[in-house]
C-alpha cells in the first residue's frame, strides 16, 4: 500500500521567525556547515517526494546514521554528537530560530558528525531515508497537543510507528520522553500495538546518560510532572 509522501496534518505549527541578532549571526556565519538543503513541496518546510539527499557526501564518510525529530534547542543532539563520534546525526528541525541555536551550539562545541534540515521530522524519515536504514530514532518531548480537538496532530501515532519500525536497522533502537501522563500512556500503548517494534524494557524507560536536562524537561519538572522515557527496538530482532 502506498502512502502520501506526507502528512496533512502536521505536528506543529508555524511560529514566528524573529531571531536576537547574535543566532541571527551565527546562522549566517555557520549554517552553511551544518544545513543540508532539500527540495521543498507546497509549504517551506515540507520536503518533495523526490528529494534525495546523499548523506555520505553529506557528512563526508559512510557512519551509522540517527535521526532526532525535534531537537529544539539543542542541548541532547549535541550532547550525543560528543558522546558518540562514531554516529552521524540528522536533526529535522521546522522554526528557524531552534535552527539558529542549534548551529550556535554545535559551533561552540565543535561537532562535526551533525546535518540539520530544516523541514518535517515525518517526512523526512519517509523521503530521505531507505528502510533498516538507522541505528536509531529519537523523539524527546514532542508537542503533547493536550485539547482532545487537537491530538490529530500528535507526532506519535500507528502511522509514524510504523514507519519508524521500517527504518530501524536490525539492533536500531527508538528512544522518546515526554513529560505528559497522558500522552506518555497513549505513545506506549500506540508503539505496543505496532507489530514491528517491541519495548525493551518491562513498561518505561531509564533515563539516557547521554540525554541532559533540556530547558522543556525542566520545565516540566518545575510544574511538578513526571518524565517518561521510553525505547523500542526492532520486534524481529527479539
Amino acid at each position: 500500500m502506498s502512502h502520501p509522501s506526507h502528512r496533512q496534518v502536521v505536528s506543529y505549527v508555524r511560529r514566528s521567525t524573529r531571531m536576537r541578532p547574535n543566532l541571527r549571526a551565527a546562522l549566517d556565519r555557520y549554517g552553511s556547515r551544518y544545513l543540508v538543503p532539500v527540495d521543498t513541496a507546497d509549504r517551506s518546510t515540507s520536503i518533495a517526494a523526490d528529494a534525495h539527499v546523499d548523506w555520505d557526501a553529506a557528512f563526508g564518510r559512510s557512519a551509522p546514521r540517527v535521526v532526532e525529530i525535534g531537537p529544539g534547542h539543542g542541548e541532547s543532539i549535541v550532547s550525543l554528537a560528543l558522546e558518540r563520534a562514531d554516529l552521524d546525526i540528522i536533526g529535522f528541525e521546522v522554526f528557524e530560530p531552534a535552527i539558529a541555536g542549534i548551529v550556535a551550539r554545535l559551533h561552540a562545541a565543535g561537532t562535526t558528525n551533525v546535518r540539520l534540515v530544516q523541514a518535517d521530522g515525518e517526512q523526512g524519515l519517509r523521503t530521505l531515508f531507505g528502510p533498516r536504514s538507522l541505528t536509531q530514532v529519537v523523539t524527546y518531548f514532542p508537542d503533547p497537543w493536550h485539547k482532545a480537538r487537537h491530538h490529530k496532530r500528535r507526532l506519535v501515532d500507528a502511522r509514524f510507528a510504523g514507519l519508524v519500525a521500517e527504518r530501524l536497522a536490525p539492533g536500531g533502537t527508538w528512544r522518546l520522553a515526554t513529560d505528559w501522563e497522558d500522552y506518555a500512556l497513549v505513545m506506549r500503548d500506540v508503539l505496543d500495538a505496532c507489530p514491528g517494534l517491541v519495548n525493551l524494557h518491562a513498561g518505561w524507560a531509564p533515563r539516557p546518560d547521554v540525554r541532559p536536562l533540556t530547558r522543556f524537561e525542566a520545565r516540566g519538572l518545575a510544574a511538578g510532572r513526571t518524565i517518561r522515557d521510553l525505547e523500542y527496538g526492532r520486534a524481529d530482532d527479539h
